[in-house]
């Protein structure tokens, strides 16, 4: 299987999860991901020490199955590396370790579990209906419909996987949103930080 055909694989694969446990809209929440752990009979052991750039770790053992995940992540990020850890429960188990960090994500293994991520989190198909409705074309996305896709949709996906979702998929053009750091600013400058009831942060 090429590289391409890899990753397709896995987002169809999120696809059959989300079917399986009845994801049906782009707000995936810790207690989802925790009812498909509970399922697989995965256990989540919340690691208290500092390690830098460590989000989370999968362990299969004769032991059973664990996931590591770093103390302290805010709620959007621990989604997102459970949903990350949960890749290579499905695909990765003959490996027995592995962890994810900034050290190791251009790694195919791990882009793949960064694909399956997000593509549980907020379907391809579903982004493509929200722009859709929010009447944005091709290479017309900006940082403000980002805000006010997050806000309508209230998804634990972050800016920054939504932006990589903008760019890949043509709405808006290669470099124009993934390098933007300051996501905070722009939720001040349109005002949603104000406004938006407060159940969740940021990947």
């Amino acid at each position: 299987m090429n590289q391409q055909a890899y990753y397709e694989d896995l987002k169809q694969l999120a696809r059959q999860v989300r079917a399986e446990f009845g994801l049906q809209s782009p707000r995936v929440v810790e207690s989802d991901l925790r009812r498909i752990y509970e399922k697989n009979g995965i256990v989540i052991d919340d690691w208290p020490y500092r390690l830098r750039n460590l989000r989370g770790a999968f362990i299969c053992d004769e032991l059973g199955t664990t996931v590591m995940l770093a103390s302290g992540l805010p709620q959007d990020p621990k989604v997102f590396t459970m949903a990350h850890e949960l890749k290579h429960f499905y695909r990765d188990r003959h490996l027995g370790i592995s962890y994810c960090d900034q050290s190791n994500l251009g790694k195919t293994l791990e882009i793949g579990a960064e694909i399956f991520a997000a593509e549980l989190l907020f379907p391809d198909k579903d982004f493509m209906t929200q722009m859709r409705l929010m009447r944005i074309g091709r290479n017309q996305c900006l940082p403000r419909t980002l805000v006010r896709l997050k806000q309508k949709t209230r998804t634990t996906l972050s800016y920054a996987g939504l932006a990589i979702k903008a760019e890949r998929l043509g709405y808006a053009p290669s470099r124009s949103l993934t390098t933007i750091k300051t996501w905070r600013k722009f939720e001040e400058i349109y005002g949603v930080r104000a406004a938006r009831v407060p159940t969740y942060s940021w990947r």
